[in-house]
């Protein structure tokens, strides 16, 4: 699974939208993100490790690296 359908799968379990998580990084981050931002960076692959754990957090999870 990619990052892409990995959040899309935990949007889906939460309930939440891609604007809705857009408010939310915006207030907690002090940037603007917006629906289309996020769709874009998720299209691009140009999702930030910061910006990753901060929807994880969002959503109620954590990224762990753990050694294989």
């Amino acid at each position: 699974m990619n990052i892409r359908a990995q959040i899309n799968y935990w949007l889906a379990l939460k309930q939440y939208d891609y604007r809705k998580l857009a408010d939310e990084m915006s207030k907690l981050s002090g940037r603007k993100y917006t629906r289309g931002s996020i769709n874009g960076k998720l299209v691009r692959n140009t999702l930030t490790v910061q910006e990753l754990e901060l929807i994880a957090k969002i959503l109620g999870y954590k990224i762990d690296f753990t050694e294989l």
